[in-house]
């Protein structure tokens, strides 16, 4: 449950178990050594308040710039005045008008509205997308990532084993052709297997949509399980028991399946060797086309997994990692983050599992799926509702685009006022051009409205 290994872990008299995981067969007795302070949970809970303290928090530039340009403008109508009562030999009436107009056309109305205006509509634009975002400044910060990290198991894959391929193997050790076929043997050993409750079994049924019934049926703890089926005796048997009923099994593409980290059982049909089946822990069809956008935007993608080597090196193969982390405890997957952070990165880490929680809480930017555990999604930055990782380069995709627009109405409204103030206070008077405060009104209101206008244009 903690390291997101995708295959059940055998445990015996002794060995040490953690609460929340789940025993497959048979019954145990467990004793209870930590708790409060001392329990997993607690330190991953410490972990967590550690990273979130290291963050630092951005202030709101647009707030600000606003503060600012309210001074300039008491400060530009004060010179206005200055400027036209006493140097220029201009009345009261006249310089008051021209202070007035500065003051009126220079009010930051559209600089103050120019960020939140887009932060709005990138909020409601994100939550129909089904991006959850909790923490603003991550989010804008997600357009400069240069490096996401995946958690592997229900993140980049399913979570559940399924099978991946089918093989037919000689029926028996002087004989080349077989005698069923792939879709035949798959279905014996679903019959089979659809009484046992163990995970690859479970993975087997769900390959078939139809399966047909088995007649005394029997598990045979650890090794497999047998049955007749369709008046023929059907066996679904690990490496190790079909070694034990004297049977070998000679094919390269084992070794090949072998080296993947996949599970493979060998079904046996009437004492005969059939086939064989693998499996492995199902990748997301979504995985891939996250991870080739992502390479196309330029950011690295890599994997941590607490799962075996070989099966991390599979499934970096099959979907085109960057770089993976392999057999990392717990404990340690914060300290990877911080590893890649050392090279000079931005990370964003994204996965579901108690054991993920503070290395999303140590990324730049932490993302959730949506159908993880609760301590993942309180402490990630952005929640992924539909828990498909193929949105987190509509993540990025969006900060960018928000960026991209706040940068737009902040250059307006602040070139408006660049423009405008000294027109309002007079420059161009010699020219015949004077504006009055009505006319600065209209100029302000039409400046908000462009802001407005603008940000309502924004696209993820």
């Amino acid at each position: 449950m903690l390291t997101g290994e995708s295959a059940p872990i055998t445990r015996s008299t002794g060995d040490p178990v953690i609460g929340g995981s789940i025993n497959g067969e048979g019954s145990i007795t467990v004793e209870v050594r930590k708790t409060g302070a001392d329990s997993f949970l607690s330190q991953v809970i410490e972990l967590v308040r550690a990273a979130q303290e290291s963050k630092s928090r951005t202030q709101d530039l647009a707030g600000r710039a606003a503060q600012w340009l309210t001074f300039i403008a008491l400060f530009g109508g004060a010179i206005t005045m200055f400027v036209w009562t006493f140097l220029m030999g201009k009345d009261f009436a006249f310089a008051m008008e021209r202070t007035v107009t500065v003051m009126v056309i220079a009010c930051p109305h559209a600089l103050g509205l120019a960020v939140p205006l887009v932060v709005a509509v990138s909020t409601a634009l994100a939550a129909g997308s089904g991006l959850l975002i909790r923490d603003r400044s991550a989010f804008e910060t997600a357009r400069d990532l240069q490096a996401v990290i995946f958690d592997k198991t229900g993140t980049l894959t399913e979570g559940r084993f399924g099978v991946t391929d089918t093989l037919l193997l000689a029926a028996s050790s002087t004989s080349s052709t077989h005698e069923y076929s792939e879709s035949e043997v798959l279905r014996y050993a679903a019959a089979v297997e659809a009484r046992s409750e163990h995970p690859i079994a479970q993975g087997i049924v769900a390959a078939m949509s139809r399966a047909p019934p088995v007649e005394g049926f029997r598990a045979i703890p650890g090794k497999g399980a047998d049955g007749t089926v369709e008046g023929k005796q059907v066996q679904v048997v690990s490496p190790g028991h079909l070694k034990e009923l004297g049977v070998e099994a000679k094919d390269a593409r084992l070794e090949e399946l072998s080296s993947q980290g996949k599970t493979v059982v060998f079904v046996l049909i009437d004492g005969g060797l059939a086939g064989a089946i693998a499996l492995a822990d199902i990748i997301r069809p979504e995985s891939r086309r996250a991870i080739s956008r992502l390479k196309e935007m330029g950011v690295r993608t890599m994997m941590l997994t607490g799962d075996n080597e070989r099966v991390a090196e599979w499934v970096a193969r099959e979907i085109g990692l960057d770089e993976y982390f392999a057999e990392v405890l717990p404990d340690e997957k914060a300290e990877k983050v911080r590893e890649v952070q050392a090279r000079g990165l931005r990370v964003a880490m994204t996965g579901d599992g108690v054991n993920d929680a503070p290395a999303l809480a140590q990324a730049d930017v932490g993302i959730a799926i949506g159908a993880g555990t609760d301590v993942a999604v309180e402490t990630a930055d952005i929640i992924l509702v539909r828990s498909n990782p193929e949105d987190v380069t509509a993540i990025v995709r969006l900060s960018r685009s928000t960026y991209r627009k706040m940068l737009q109405n902040l250059w307006w409204a602040a070139g408006y006022n660049i423009i405008a103030i000294p027109i309002a206070a007079g420059a161009l008077y010699r020219a015949g051009i004077l504006l009055g405060p009505a006319v600065g009104a209209l100029l302000m209101s039409a400046s908000t409205v462009i802001v407005a206008i603008n940000a309502r244009l924004l696209r993820g």
